[in-house]
This record gives C-alpha cells, structure tokens and sequence, in this order.
C-alpha cells in the first residue's frame, strides 16, 4: 500500500522543485549535530513551523529509521493506529514502512492496532517527512497515530512497546513527537503557558507534562505522542531535553493576537 500525500500543495509545496526550495531555507547542513534519542517537532503548514521544524532536524545525528508518533485530528478507532506493511509518498519520493520495526512495536500491544484509515488524512505524521527525506537519503518510518482518549497508563504502555521494539530491531531509530503547542491565544498567553510545558519535556517528566497540560488547559494537540516519546526515551536512557527553537505564527503573519505557538527539542 502506497499511502498518498494527504496535505502536499497545502501545508506544505507540491512539487519536488518548490519543496526542495522551501527546505533548504529552513534547515542548516552545518549545525552542529548529536545523536539523540527522539525530538519534538511541529506539524503546521511549513511557512508557519517549518523554521522549528528544520531547526529540531539539523540538530540531530539522523539514523534511518524513524518512529512517528502524532495526534490524530481526524479521529481513528484503536487508541494507536499503526501502519505495518507499505509506504508513505511525498513529493520528494517514496518512504517505506521499517515493517519488522513495525512488528516488533505492534506485538507488544493490544492496544496498537494496524488501521491504515486512520493514516488516510491525518497531516502531523505527514508533515515530518520532507524534512528527513531531505536530509537523509534511504530512510523508513513507522507511523503511529494516537487518539486523544489516550490516558497516561495507556500511553505508558505504548512507550514500553515502542523502547523495547527499537531494542529487539538493533539499527538506529529516532522518536519523533509530533506536535505544535497553545492554538488560538495571545502570544503572551502561549508563552507563558508553553513554557509550562517545555519545562516538563526538558525536565522529562512525563506525567508532569501529561499533568500540566490538562490542569492549565494548554491547547497542545500533541501532548499525548510526546508523553509517550518522554517515558520510551527514558527506557532507553534519555539523560536530557533541549529546546532547540520557540517560535509562533505570529512571527510569519505579523498578527499576533491570535497565534499558534511551536517548539523544538531534541532528547539524548
């Protein structure tokens, strides 16, 4: 199964020629960069996140293999839709699915189930791709979409799944979370409030950020996958986060009144 690009020529260019473009605008072939065992990286249109988005990726030593966990905005069945079989088009090419890195995560779960719909239409697991394509060639992915009924047990349960089928698999393997952060507030607000949550992702507690989310109503859609990337780094022996970029659509569209907040961070 080829899964077709649901948000090119939207959220991002449509053709090879303008993304590459686009890209090279936001990514840094010089940063320096260090192995790390996941990222937090934002999933709005490009001209908005790209710049975070970019920055979070050129940080990182890439490896080939990458699990994406994102929120589903479109609604999916099981609590974790994964894909197993297949591969994710963009414009930049073909992405195939790390099928046996796929198996490994999908066995340890009954709560991780292969529903290829749930990925039909979803953008925050698309929308990380260009980025690795272009930065690393022969790369593969395992896409796994969570649903916002995911309480932090459930998610403690995917994150043991997801750290100990990296182990099984052997190769190198990056978590990517994929989320952006408060939607629709003053940036003064989404300030403030992010930073309540970047502190627990850089502190990686996990529940604390499970926790503050909820308690101060922090309109961070993808709280849940980077729960669960904060306890499966940890699994495997994350020391650290750092905030790598901080940034809002303010900072494109000159209005900010009523911004959407995006961070960066790597997690070693």
């Amino acid at each position: 199964m080829i899964r077709k690009p649901a948000v090119a020529g939207h959220f991002y260019p449509g053709s090879d020629r303008d993304l590459r473009a686009m890209l090279k605008q936001m990514v840094d072939l010089k940063a320096e960069k260090e192995k790390a065992l996941a990222v937090v990286s934002p999933h709005a249109g490009f001209i908005y996140s790209g710049y975070v988005a970019g920055a979070v990726f050129s940080s990182v030593a890439l490896p080939d293999h990458y699990i994406i966990l994102g929120p589903s905005h479109q609604g999916i069945r099981p609590l974790f839709a994964i894909m197993t079989e297949g591969a994710w088009q963009t414009p930049l090419g073909e992405v195939p699915i790390a099928s046996g890195l796929a198996e490994a995560v999908r066995k340890r779960s009954p709560l991780i189930q292969v529903d290829e719909n749930g990925h039909r239409r979803e953008h925050s697991l698309e929308v990380q791709l260009p980025f690795l394509q272009y930065l690393k060639k022969n790369i593969s992915l395992v896409p796994i979409c969570i649903s916002y009924l995911a309480d932090y047990r459930e998610l403690e349960e995917l994150a043991r799944a997801v750290a100990a089928g990296i182990r099984e698999f052997g190769e190198g393997t990056l978590i990517v979370a994929s989320t952006d952060m408060s939607h629709y507030v003053s940036q003064e607000v989404a300030k403030q409030k992010d930073f309540l949550a970047i502190e627990k992702i850089k502190s990686l507690d996990a529940r604390g950020l499970f926790d503050v989310v909820r308690e101060e109503d922090i309109s961070m859609c993808g709280f849940q996958p980077t729960t669960a990337a904060i306890l499966a780094a940890k699994e495997l022996g994350a020391k650290k986060a750092e905030l790598i970029r901080y940034m809002n659509s303010g900072d494109t569209s000159g209005d900010y009144g009523q911004v959407v907040g995006y961070a960066g961070l790597r997690i070693v």
